[in-house]
């Protein structure tokens, strides 16, 4: 007798074009019911193009039919929202005061982390006017698109990504726009973009305290914030603002990261501290969260991000990042 989880991997198996998603990997399927030979399926596809609906409805009933004992299947669709789609369990803000201080990298080496523990990761990069999420990554081309929705690019190790240096002409291209206009498109990232099944969503929020991380903070249901600092007094002192606003805005903060906080020379087998004594354990208690690890200036790891090859970085302290990370979630929501 034919299954549902047959039916399944048969839905797992079809690349949506131009979409290049399965039904399973945006979470279109609302309901198989298998009864007297006949399978039925209901699928629920945002504002998807005609071409589109009748290529998928087509193809599935191709290959349901070649199951054992199947006379005959219905595919039914139902419109919707692409957030109607979008089951993600935490969604993590990375933030920082300043701009300089490795807040993009951070959000890339905590995806990075997550997902070699197996949990299931995109990145939302809401720097808009700084976007560099796609060059760490390699990640080149159009995303996929229907009539109303736009599917996120994935990297090479399963990291969805959506970013808006992948929907301009040219990377290069400045974006000269005012404020609601960058607020829009943070909106539109959160309901536009079919994310699909994530554990977790990390945001790569703008640097200070204005209409971007505002809209972030208001917009969307953040679960956490990642502080990002470095060892320099002055950039301690406006980081600090960005923990004022976490606290304003009643969002937890699961965790500090202090980036730059030295230089391993292995020949010496010393830490050079070029910006001084670390503070992340300082920024740990102003923010009452812990210091989730201190990362040193790594021309190994620089050299990755330059070549878009992020995620072949390795690392014991990666590792240890990734636990810390997780072990601070966890706690929140006990």
């Amino acid at each position: 007798m034919t299954t549902k989880e047959q039916v399944i991997e048969i839905l797992n198996s079809i690349i949506i074009p131009e979409i290049f998603k399965t039904p399973m990997d945006l979470s279109l399927v609302r309901d198989i019911t298998i009864k007297d030979h006949t399978v039925d399926i209901t699928l629920t596809l945002p504002d998807i193009s005609d071409e589109h609906q009748e290529w998928l409805k087509s193809r599935v009933e191709s290959l349901v039919k070649g199951l054992e004992g199947v006379e005959s299947v219905s595919v039914i669709y139902e419109p919707s929202k692409a957030s109607k789609h979008n089951k993600i369990g935490q969604v993590i803000a990375v933030m920082s005061g300043k701009g300089g201080v490795g807040k993009s990298l951070v959000s890339g080496l905590s995806a990075i982390a997550l997902r070699k523990q197996g949990y299931s990761v995109g990145i939302l990069d809401a720097d808009i006017t700084g976007p560099s999420i796609p060059k760490m990554f390699g990640v080149n081309g159009r995303p996929g698109f229907t009539d109303n929705c736009i599917v996120p690019l994935t990297s090479k190790s399963g990291i969805e990504i959506m970013s808006l240096n992948l929907l301009l002409p040219d990377e290069n291209e400045a974006v000269i726009w005012r404020g609601p206009i960058i607020g829009k498109v943070i909106t539109q990232f959160w309901e536009e973009v079919i994310w699909g099944q994530l554990d977790y969503l990390i945001v790569d929020l703008p640097p200070g305290t204005a209409d971007a991380p505002l809209t972030v903070l208001q917009t969307l249901p953040v679960s956490g914030i990642i502080i990002v600092s470095s060892p320099q007094d002055l950039a301690t002192m406006i980081v600090k603002k960005a923990v004022h606003m976490a606290r304003t805005m009643k969002k937890r903060i699961i965790g500090v990261v202090e980036n730059m906080s030295y230089l391993y020379v292995p020949e010496i087998d010393k830490k050079i501290e070029l910006f001084g004594p670390s503070k992340g354990e300082e920024m740990a208690k102003v923010t009452g969260a812990p210091l989730l690890a201190r990362l040193p200036i790594d021309p190994q790891l620089a050299k990755l991000c330059d070549t878009g090859e992020i995620e072949q970085y390795t690392s014991e302290l990666l590792d240890d990042f990734g636990e810390a990370l997780i072990k601070s979630m966890v706690d929140g929501v006990k």
